[in-house]
């Protein structure tokens, strides 16, 4: 017999996984300002960051929300109405309903794609309750990770090229046919509150 104990807590709301490389700093703030503190989501960001020099992000970003910004530690279980945010040099998935934290592959070991790295975890582990939102960034992680949501039943999103610093990624994904909606970031952080708001997404108990 299986003993409940034993059984991995998976989150009972939303996780949303944003991905995004160069411009992301910018994307990350202007999408995080327009959103309330109470979607009831929990938001984790992917950034393609620099393997020597220290990460001002979870700062940065912890100055343009009054939601709670972390950064990711091993073992933290997401909670609503927060932001966790990549640290330099590794890479995280989601595993067992926490947040699990890997040291980045070594060079020379083929491309780093550490969003599809994450949002592919995200949509195993959660299933139609993972987000995908790929912003600003070149080459095209994040096409396949958005490709597992969607395969999974969740919800994908693609900034508009067109509002894009870096416009690569979103338009892979786009290209690859693996996006839901594709809005500017203002539209895109309101979708997501409106989202948010539906009965389909709202945190449930675990059926018994």
């Amino acid at each position: 017999m299986h003993n409940a104990a034993d059984t991995p807590v998976r989150p009972s709301f939303h996780v949303v996984g944003v991905g995004a490389s160069a411009g992301g700093l910018e994307a990350f703030t202007q999408l995080l300002q327009r959103l309330p503190p109470d979607t009831g989501l929990a938001f984790v960001l992917i950034q393609h960051l620099d393997r020597t020099h220290p990460s001002l992000l979870t700062e940065a970003l912890a100055k343009t929300t009054t939601m709670s910004v972390r950064q990711v530690e091993h073992g933290m279980r997401p909670e609503p109405n927060h932001v966790y945010v990549i640290a330099p040099n590794t890479d995280i998935a989601m595993h067992d309903g926490e947040l699990a934290v890997s040291a980045r592959p070594s060079e020379g070991l083929g491309s780093h794609l550490p969003v599809d790295f994450f949002l592919r975890s995200l949509a195993a582990e959660v299933g139609s309750r993972a987000i995908g939102v790929i912003l600003s960034g070149s080459a095209s992680d994040g096409t396949d990770g958005l490709r597992a949501i969607r395969e999974a039943d969740g919800i994908t999103f693609a900034q508009d090229p067109r509002s894009a610093r870096f416009a690569s990624m979103p338009q892979s994904a786009i290209d690859a046919g693996v996006v839901d909606y594709t809005l500017d970031l203002a539209s895109l952080a309101d979708e997501l509150v409106r989202l948010s708001r539906h009965p389909y997404v709202q945190p449930h108990e675990p059926e018994a």
